[in-house]
């Protein structure tokens, strides 16, 4: 196809495709699918190798956020059967993202729900940054607290963060009908906030909320305008009790096609497969290595990932190999900002199980949690049927005694 030759040349020279060319991607058909993804792959290639990044969630605060964020199972009037907890101590955060380390994480991703950290809070977080890094040699910090006031990216600089994670999620023209709480303009302007103070800046976008193909385009595009270390692609999960319960519009095959129009778009940049790759690529997953360089390892913040010995395995399987912590993620013309892409889906409703964006938000009862399975299944699987089987809502790991999937 003269166009992904095109897209192809295009990305090994860091040339920004038309609108036209990335509207074209997403237009291709079922039958066409290898070959965009051969030809994503030859970029992806080029600027991370068989390389593939790995990066933990520790959700810090889980629960009743102030914001309305349609797509977050964290939201003001949830009625999702989340795990509720308030902070986390620093030593417990500590322990958590030490099981994500010794799994392979090279970068831990703190979350708090919420609208934006008080004083306070970037206090509480800073300790917890210390304990991170004086327990695990080489690792990584990306924050991901919400809004930032003047000052705030700064201070978590000065206690060893190393990134910071806001997203994008959608279009700038579809953004209210999302959220009406905060603006689109609010979290660009938390995200040239990371980028002013030096942090490693980490935004991406959420897929599968009912968008078109231009907005789609739009996000990407402000994205690459944004120009992040790292661009999360996450994928919603239809959490019940959540305003998108009912959104289930996204196939293995456009998932695939959204990764790869991000990797024309965006070729040098780390690209996070993030939440939402178990339950919308399903079998497909490993394909999706072959786009993106980085993905979570294990759970995501309030909802169950695939475990992280199938993540390891999935990944040799294919031929790639778990990035070192002795190795710099970002080809070395990007490196000067001092960033390695950040991954965390700022809670924000990839995994369905938003929050992440962190203002003191009311209280809750720490939940100790016995394990629960997903809804058992008798039926086989429809194609292009809604997939709630797969969405188990997370009973281990930071919050509870039990466990984590790492």
């Amino acid at each position: 196809m003269d166009l992904l030759n095109t897209l192809v040349e295009k990305g090994l020279r860091r040339e920004l495709p038309t609108r036209e060319e990335a509207l074209a991607v997403l237009a291709t058909s079922d039958d066409d699918l290898l070959d965009v993804v051969a030809a994503a792959g030859r970029v992806r290639r080029q600027w991370f190798g068989r390389r593939v990044k790995l990066n933990y969630l520790v959700n810090l605060k889980s629960g009743l956020c102030p914001e309305d964020c349609s797509y977050c199972s964290q939201r003001l009037g949830s009625k999702a059967e989340i795990l509720k907890y308030t902070w986390l101590k620093p030593e417990q955060a500590s322990e958590a993202a030490a099981a994500g380390v010794a799994g392979g994480a090279k970068r831990v991703c703190l979350v708090a729900s919420g609208r934006g950290p008080t004083d306070r809070d970037v206090d509480r977080v800073s300790k917890t940054i210390e304990a991170i890094k004086e327990q695990n040699e080489g690792v990584e910090v990306c924050a991901c607290l919400g809004l930032l006031s003047d000052g705030q990216a700064e201070r978590l600089r000065d206690a060893g963060a190393d990134a910071y994670n806001h997203n994008l999620n959608t279009s700038e023209g579809t953004y209210g009908e999302i959220t009406t709480t905060h603006t689109y303009a609010d979290r660009v302007d938390t995200v040239n906030k990371a980028h002013a103070a030096g942090l490693s800046a980490c935004s991406g976008l959420i897929a599968g909320m009912g968008e078109s193909d231009e907005d789609l385009v739009d996000v990407v595009y402000a994205l690459r305008e944004l120009d992040p270390d790292s661009v999360p692609v996450n994928f919603l999960i239809p959490f019940e009790g959540t305003p998108l319960a009912k959104e289930w519009n996204l196939t293995p095959q456009r998932a695939l096609r959204i990764l790869a129009m991000v990797r024309f778009v965006c070729p040098d940049v780390e690209v996070r497969l993030a939440g939402g790759r178990e339950v919308h690529l399903r079998t497909l997953q490993p394909l999706a290595l072959h786009l993106a360089n980085s993905i979570f390892l294990g759970d995501y913040l309030t909802s169950e990932g695939q475990a992280g010995k199938a993540d390891l395995e999935m990944i040799a399987d294919a031929g790639f190999e778990v990035e070192g912590t002795d190795t710099t993620t970002l080809p070395g013309h990007r490196t000067t900002a001092g960033g390695g892409g950040c991954g965390s889906v700022c809670g924000d409703g990839g995994e369905g199980g938003g929050g992440g964006c962190g203002a003191e938000a009311p209280a809750a009862e720490t939940v100790t949690a016995e394990p629960v399975a997903a809804e058992t299944v008798t039926a086989e699987p429809v194609a292009g049927a809604a997939r709630t089987d797969l969405v188990a809502v997370r009973r281990r790991g930071a919050g509870t005694d039990i466990a984590p999937n790492a």
